[in-house]
């Protein structure tokens, strides 16, 4: 038997028990190499499916959306009719919550410490979120660092009202007419609010600031009856509400002399602002926005952002904000954040000022 012939005929079995050991140990060699990176996509894999299963949608029920005034007022008329509007899209009811009390403080208190899900939401005002802090000597949240700001929703402009008889007695049509007298007569004049601390009560304050004048403030137990105490003569001027204003200036009621934003009313376009008319620099007014609870992901912040952002440019509620003599005034979430902070800043000043508080 030739050489080649002994070679070709080695005993097969120990080749292929070499053959194996060899490819178990590359084998083995290979299993530890990628050991870690296996380990990696699983646990990715495991995460993915874990948070895919705990995920709940937004909203996976109905939205509250807290209304921290009484009923039938101009920020639950508009609550209502955006919870209308967000219905559809959403995918949810949403219902609108009245929980009034301390100016304020208890309905924007129960969503600083609901779940940051977004299923809970506040309609704040400037009074929740920029007055009060400085106003009450203890609060019970803070208005910065318990809320996220979702979107502000509307601007309404004060308007400066007087008394008819009052204006025509004393000869004053305009601002500067007013700052004059004042001036020459410190602390004859008086001013009506809806309270102590209250948005036209401290527009008054800004103005006797500003202005460098005396008037005596005449707090009422809300605007109505301040607007009615003024009408009936028992006061000399307001820094009204336009939108409860407007209707007593159209029937010759009360005397609109100036309103108190940087811009002129889409409403009463022919009235000046007080800036423009005698204060430079006077600018006040009142608006509300959406909150939600502070660590609300920013998903779901974006989320209602767009919705409510959507319905403000509907023209049904656009007509339904200027039946109230509000005008839509969107800012996005980063936008409003800041609004809030130099409002507080400025309302800061004003009420240590005025000296106002409220226990």
């Amino acid at each position: 038997m030739s050489p080649a012939a002994t070679t070709c005929t080695t005993p097969s079995g120990l080749g292929a028990r070499l053959a194996a050991r060899l490819s178990m140990r590359l084998a083995a060699r290979l299993l530890a190499a990628a050991a870690p990176s296996v380990a990696v996509f699983i646990g990715v894999v495991a995460a993915n499916v874990a948070q895919a299963q705990t995920a709940a949608p937004f909203p996976s029920k109905p939205v509250r959306f807290v209304v921290p005034y009484p009923p039938g007022g101009p920020l639950d008329q508009v609550a209502r009719a955006l919870a209308d509007k967000l219905r559809e899209p959403l995918g949810q009811p949403v219902v609108v919550e009245n929980r009034a009390g301390a100016g304020g403080n208890i309905g924007a208190d129960f969503v600083a410490k609901s779940a940051p899900d977004g299923q809970t939401i506040v309609m704040g005002a400037v009074a929740t979120h920029a007055i009060n802090p400085s106003l009450f000597p203890k609060m019970p949240y803070d208005a910065n660092r318990d809320f996220t700001p979702v979107i502000r929703v509307a601007s309404v402009p004060n308007v400066l009202v007087f008394n008819p008889q009052t204006q025509e007695r004393l000869k004053i049509g305009s601002v500067r007419d007013l700052l004059d007298y004042a001036r020459a007569h410190p602390g004859q004049l008086n001013f009506a609010s809806g309270g102590n601390g209250s948005a036209g009560h401290l527009a008054g304050e800004l103005f006797k600031a500003m202005g460098r004048v005396s008037m005596v403030h005449i707090p009422y137990n809300g605007a109505a009856p301040a607007q009615l105490g003024l009408m009936a003569g028992q006061t000399d001027l307001m820094f009204d509400n336009l939108a409860s204003a407007a209707p007593q200036v159209r029937a010759g009621k009360l005397k609109a002399v100036a309103v108190t934003t940087a811009q002129r009313s889409t409403f009463f376009p022919e009235l000046p602002t007080v800036a423009e008319s005698g204060l430079p620099g006077f600018d006040i007014n009142t608006w509300f926005g959406v909150f939600a609870p502070a660590g609300t992901p920013p998903a779901i912040v974006q989320r209602l952002h767009a919705e409510f952002a959507r319905a403000l440019a509907s023209s049904d509620i656009r007509e339904r904000l200027a039946r109230l003599g509000a005008e839509p005034a969107p800012l996005t979430p980063e936008e409003f954040a800041r609004f809030v902070r130099a409002e507080q800043e400025k309302y800061a000043r004003v009420v240590k000022a005025s000296g106002a508080r409220v226990d």
